[in-house]
């Protein structure tokens, strides 16, 4: 793609502003031979847990009107088995890999970031906050402005790296968590993630998900994730990526124009595992008929009329 489409996100060039999500693109690796990774923004790996994680009891996907429901319990290899068999082979490409961290505690959180920072191969990482923390009663890091934020400010003296914070959809605001983050010393946040949701089967009258309750992705989220992507682009400076049900290129130029400096891509490539790269060229066909001059030109452009800006 050409210079239409490049840009930066925490320092780091991107090739185009379109990541593969978390969760739904493996490591990377598995799509080497379907989709040409030095041509995506960057890849985001699935979430890396200290010790490996055998996930969630099935059936772990559910499709929805609009969308799907799915809880794979956070399945990986590992840090460990990540760093030792996934990495070396990613090093191969030229595509950033933003790593996806979570955890159950902090203490969880620092020793995998600790592991990665003596690894070569990562450009930033992604955390995952919409975990329970099981030493503060199982509250969720992305449910309390203040454990997120203890987090991620312990999480910042660790890493070397930049620190992009995922957030959670299902908050009653999503500023207090932004600011949170931002105040903290993270250097972008993403958002957002899965909507808590829940799927019934009648004839037996019990969830069509094994685990129960699962999360909402896919266009069906589309609306309320532009709308939070606008509202957390709005209370902090740092970079913001969105995602979100996007499936075309329009849909990418939304997200930017409300607010985000990069998206990411994920249910889309359940149907499509060359999505990204789709929609990277969709874009770039956006902004030449939009005919600006960068992709960045796009970033937090939104024209709302004074009387419809949501009041806090």
């Amino acid at each position: 793609m050409p210079d239409l489409l490049e840009t930066t996100l925490c320092g780091i060039r991107l090739r185009n502003p379109v990541l593969a999500a978390s969760g739904t693109f493996g490591y990377g690796l598995e799509f080497a031979k379907l989709v040409d990774l030095n041509q995506l923004g960057g890849i985001v790996t699935k979430g890396l847990s200290r010790e490996p994680i055998a996930g969630n009891p099935a059936p772990r996907l559910w499709h929805t009107e609009g969308g799907m429901i799915n809880s794979v319990g956070l399945q990986n290899v590992g840090v460990s088995a990540f760093i030792r068999d996934k990495l070396p082979k990613l090093r191969n490409y030229t595509v950033p890999v933003i790593a996806n961290v979570f955890g159950y505690a902090i203490e969880d959180y620092l020793a995998v970031i600790e592991q990665l920072e003596n690894a070569e191969g990562v450009a930033a990482y992604e955390l995952n906050v919409s975990c329970p923390n099981t030493k503060e009663g199982g509250i969720f890091f992305s449910s309390d402005p203040a454990l997120l934020a203890d987090l991620v400010g312990r999480i910042r003296r660790l890493a070397k790296r930049p620190l992009i914070v995922k957030l959670s959809p299902n908050v009653a605001r999503i500023e207090p968590f932004a600011r949170a983050a931002e105040e903290a010393g993270a250097d972008a946040i993403s958002l957002i993630n899965t909507f808590v949701s829940l799927a019934i089967d009648v004839e037996t009258r019990s969830p069509r998900i094994g685990a129960g309750f699962g999360g909402l992705s896919g266009p069906a989220i589309k609306p309320l994730a532009l709308r939070l992507v606008y509202e957390a682009a709005q209370a902090v400076r740092i970079p913001v990526v969105g995602l979100g049900g996007i499936l075309s290129g329009e849909d990418a130029a939304e997200f930017l124009i409300a607010g985000a400096s990069a998206v990411a891509v994920g249910t889309a490539t359940f149907a499509d595992p060359r999505a990204p790269l789709r929609i990277g060229r969709e874009l770039e066909d956006v902004v030449r008929r939009l005919r600006v001059p960068s992709v960045r030109e796009l970033v937090g452009t939104l024209r709302l009329p004074a009387q419809c800006k949501i009041k806090p």
